[in-house]
């Protein structure tokens, strides 16, 4: 029997290499919107501020310094439905799900984005301490010309999201071991008010429920970046 050939382990990329491909998506004239992707306390935010601190420390897209406001950060969170109107939908016990967030808001947001018609464009944030969206609380100005948003949902194909893929670039998925991930979405929730048992319930409940969603769009991403910023591989 011929013996199987084990995979290739994934090659290590500093995250200065990422910022160097999110850099090039910037073609001249046009914006690029990039996006990362991943289950909930895979890391996505951690990824974006890094990559957003690595950017800001190299040159501009646009032959500048760096130093200009040519990198924005627009996360898919803000787009989350307010708790008056998911106890309205009878929707709060799965708060973040994919049908409770605005999707077709968020992908009209993207285009607008895309568009680059506007000398300011304001975007919803998420304020972790109260878990509500604020709207207006983010501004992208015209000269942003590389925009990076995250969130669970991007590569999710069914009703409003399939609107969300078109606009991005690309979009790389955030991946990490499966039990560190759920040991920090636990720590995560018991940081903004759960005590430990309401936050490893909601972990492996809802959570996980929306974990296993995402997971299954793995395979359309154009980048898996395994493990912690700053000491990823690059799966494919």
């Amino acid at each position: 029997m011929t013996p199987t050939t084990p995979p290739t382990p994934p090659t290590p990329m500093a995250i200065e290499e990422l910022a160097a491909r999110a850099r090039a998506l910037v073609r001249p004239g046009r914006r690029a919107i990039l996006g990362i992707t991943g289950s909930p306390g895979a890391g996505k935010s951690t990824l974006a501020e890094h990559l957003l601190a690595a950017l800001r420390r190299g040159p501009a897209a646009d032959g500048g310094d760096g130093s200009g406001d040519w990198i924005a950060h627009v996360p898919m969170d803000g787009f989350h439905l307010a708790d008056i109107e998911l106890d309205r939908l009878g929707r709060r016990d799965r708060k973040g799900a994919p049908d409770t967030f605005d999707a077709a808001g968020y992908a009209a947001l993207l285009r607008r984005l895309h568009e680059d018609e506007d000398e300011v464009v304001y975007a919803p944030g998420f304020e972790r301490e109260l878990e509500q969206p604020i709207a207006g609380s983010i501004p992208v100005p015209r000269t942003a010309r590389l925009i990076i948003t995250e969130g669970n949902y991007l590569l999710h194909d069914e009703g409003d999201w399939a609107r969300v893929r078109p606009q991005l670039d690309e979009v790389w998925y955030c991946e990490l071991d499966e039990e560190e991930r759920v040991r920090r979405l636990v720590a995560r929730h018991e940081r903004f008010g759960k005590d430990h048992a309401a936050a490893v319930a909601w972990s492996l409940g809802t959570d996980q429920r929306n974990a296993d969603l995402v997971a299954r769009t793995r395979d359309r991403a154009d980048l898996v970046v395994t493990g912690d910023a700053g000491g990823v591989a690059v799966a494919g």
